[in-house]
């Protein structure tokens, strides 16, 4: 096993190695001094780094400390360094709103920092559903698609009875009154009667977004 010891972390480097996917950052609880001292000693490593769920402020400071660092806001995904290398397979993540677009975002921007080919669908949920239907050959294109739903959480056992591919479905917190914070997507979606979905915890993009590479394989 490859590490580095930096104090306040240890780098895990061989990680990649083990699972197929390098260690990845999680910047909400972290200072700026840690962002820039963990990521650039990923990048120094020669691997491709990016820390999840950094805020505005803290993005700033790194991009001014690092020429090498870019930030996406919606999806708060802070990176350094260039992505990997272009890889096949294709995923789909598919919004049902637009409030749902910091969760699919943080999908989206850890697939194509992973290298893989995304198509994103935004605004198709169950409300005006003829959105969906008029999309579906792009949904066929996908080796995996990721659905992202808050409200109800209907979307995503609506798309399991329209395809094949595998569904990885994320309740989000957007919802009001007995929503609950996104339970009751979530347990809609954990008992949906579309068989086969996978449900990742709520606004867990960043999770659908490594199981989704899980289930496209290695690299070939």
């Amino acid at each position: 096993m490859s590490e580095r010891d930096l104090g306040y972390a240890v780098l895990d480097l061989s990680r990649a190695d083990r699972t197929g996917l390098p260690e990845v950052v999680f910047g909400a609880t972290k200072t700026v001094d840690q962002l820039v001292g963990t990521l650039g000693a990923l990048a120094d490593a020669g691997q491709p780094a990016l820390a999840t769920r950094v805020g505005p402020a803290e993005a700033a400071a790194v991009l001014a400390r690092d020429a090498r660092a870019s930030y996406d806001s919606v999806g708060r995904l802070l990176q350094v360094g260039p992505p990997h290398q272009a890889r096949s397979g294709r995923v789909a993540v598919i919004a049902a709103g637009t409030s749902d677009l910091p969760v699919t975002e943080e999908a989206a921007g850890t697939l194509t920092w992973a290298g893989v080919t995304v198509d994103r669908i935004t605004d198709v949920g169950v409300a005006g559903l003829h959105r969906l239907l008029s999309r579906l050959s792009r949904l066929a294109e996908a080796d995996v698609l990721i659905v992202a739903a808050g409200m109800e959480g209907a979307l995503p056992s609506v798309i399991g009875g329209l395809t094949d591919r595998p569904i990885i479905a994320v309740p989000t917190s957007v919802g009001l009154g007995a929503h609950e914070g996104g339970r009751v997507p979530l347990m809609a979606m954990l008992n949906s009667c579309a068989p086969g979905l996978v449900v990742v915890n709520v606004d867990n993009g960043f999770g659908a977004a490594a199981a989704a590479l899980r289930m496209l394989g290695p690299r070939r």
